[in-house]
């Protein structure tokens, strides 16, 4: 079953907000997360923000979000990651995985 906006409001999966800070534009982490949110089958998104910070909304199973989210503390070579917060958001049944501007 869909919503309005064209999510799948079926699916019963854990979902997290991410907000990860330090050195993390410029250096793929968005193209870096998106790869691994696909190996690991983890559905959502990923963007840069206007404070230097990366957030990101990951949705799916529980034990997958938290293999990505233990990643993100490290994110790809080139980055350094000072702190990654981490809080419980509502799944909206995204399927796939972008990385947005």
């Amino acid at each position: 079953m869909r919503d309005q906006s064209g999510y799948d409001v079926s699916v019963a999966a854990s979902a997290r907000t991410v907000r990860v800070t330090g050195r993390v534009q410029g250096v793929f982490f968005r193209a870096w997360t998106r790869q691994q949110a696909l190996e690991l089958g983890v559905n959502g998104w990923v963007r840069n923000c206007g404070d230097g910070s990366v957030e990101a909304h990951l949705e799916g199973d529980e034990a997958a979000i938290k293999t990505l989210v233990h990643r993100m503390h490290e994110g790809p070579p080139a980055a350094q990651v000072a702190d990654v917060q981490v809080e419980d958001a509502e799944a909206l049944g995204i399927t796939g995985f972008n990385a947005r501007g």
